[in-house]
């Protein structure tokens, strides 16, 4: 039996739409990651040093930053709180321009930046895989956002 021409125009727009929304989850993956993400890759002429975390609040740590060549030297710096900051730790950051906030650089930061990439990539396996039928590149796209996500886990 021959489908009517009504399911097959039924079918690509379910396919459109499911490509749409994994499209924007996407999107919104690097777009969330890359507020952070492009301080680490693009670091070159930025300020760096390290970061030495004295006190850890609800939102964020601050601490002392010791800085490298090029860096100036400042009394305190604050960095967005994670379960990879506590009192007493120590790791290389880069400044952001402007500003007394850093960002941690190095193969952890740049893992950590790119955490809503990797929950934005499981995301939409599941959508392409269900809304596209097109399980190979879901199962693609789950394993390299999982993969991102465990990397990241085992780094920090």
């Amino acid at each position: 039996m021959k489908r009517s021409s009504s399911h097959r125009l039924l079918a690509h727009a379910r396919t459109f739409a499911a490509g749409c929304v994994a499209v924007l989850l996407l999107v919104a993956g690097v777009w969330a990651s890359w507020e952070n993400a492009h301080h680490i890759v693009l670091a070159k002429g930025r300020e760096h040093g390290t970061m030495s975390v004295t006190v850890c609040g609800e939102d964020a740590c601050t601490g002392s930053f010791s800085p490298d060549a090029d860096a100036r030297e400042r009394s305190s710096v604050t960095i967005e709180r994670s379960v990879a900051a506590k009192k007493g730790d120590r790791f290389p950051v880069v400044v952001k321009p402007g500003s007394g906030d850093v960002v941690r650089t190095g193969t952890p930061g740049l893992l950590h930046a790119w955490v809503p990439l990797g929950g934005a990539l499981v995301l939409a396996a599941l959508v392409i895989g269900g809304g596209m039928r097109m399980t190979r590149i879901a199962w693609g796209a789950g394993i390299a956002g999982a993969a991102l996500l465990t990397a990241t886990f085992v780094a920090l």
